[in-house]
Parts: C-alpha cells; structure tokens; sequence
C-alpha cells in the first residue's frame, strides 16, 4: 500500500508564504510514479488542480497560481514540493496531495489526507 504524507499547511497573512511537501513511501519500494502533485478544496466548492509535475519535469498550473505558486519534485526520494507566495485569501482551501501512475506491487493513483492552508488576517 502507497501512502502519502503531507506538511506545511498552516496559518498565514495576505502576501505571505507557505511551503507544502509530500512524500509517497511504501512497504515495498516505488518503482516510479508519473506525475506529482496537488488539488485543493475549498469549503462548497470541488476539488480543483492547483499544480502538477511529471518526473519528466513538465508542469501545469491552475491560472489562478500562476506566478506565484512553484512546484517541484524529488524523483529520487518520491516527494513533491508547493511553494505558496504572495497568498491571498482565497487559496484557503484544503490542500491535498496526489501521485498518478504510483508503479509499486501494482499501479494505481493516491491521494493524501489534506492539509489546511488558511490565509487570513
């Protein structure tokens, strides 16, 4: 069984950072895992891409974080990074993480449990 563990959410101010890292780990080892990566959720509203990597290094952005937001990946290591600058108030959201293509004792795709990621004054 993959897991996916998740840190760095928290509390911030409008125009502060944050850091979100993910790791996948195993009982066996992970061969490879196509693409990295996270949604968010906020309250009412559905689950929507906020950024992705491919262990090519290719990678997509919701428009709503472009510039402001950077993904990057360990492939090495399996773990996927998400630095949040300038935050504004609605990317409070519940940040959760997913790997696609997780190639273990067999494939599939993983979510992790979610982060809160508050931005508030």
């Amino acid at each position: 069984q993959v897991q996916l563990v998740e840190s760095g959410g928290g509390l911030v101010q409008p125009g502060g950072s944050l850091r979100l890292s993910c790791a996948a780990s195993a009982n066996i080892r992970i061969r490879s895992i196509y693409a990295m990566g996270w949604y968010r959720q906020a309250p009412g509203e559905p689950r929507e891409l906020v950024a992705l990597i491919t262990s090519g290094g290719m990678t997509t952005y919701a428009d709503s974080v472009k510039g402001r937001f950077t993904i990057s990946r360990d492939n090495a290591n399996n773990t996927v990074t998400l630095q949040m600058n300038s935050l504004k108030p609605e990317d409070t959201a519940v940040y959760f993480c997913y790997a696609d293509q997780v190639v273990a004792d067999m494939t599939g795709d993983y979510w992790g449990q979610g982060t809160q990621v508050t931005v508030s004054s």
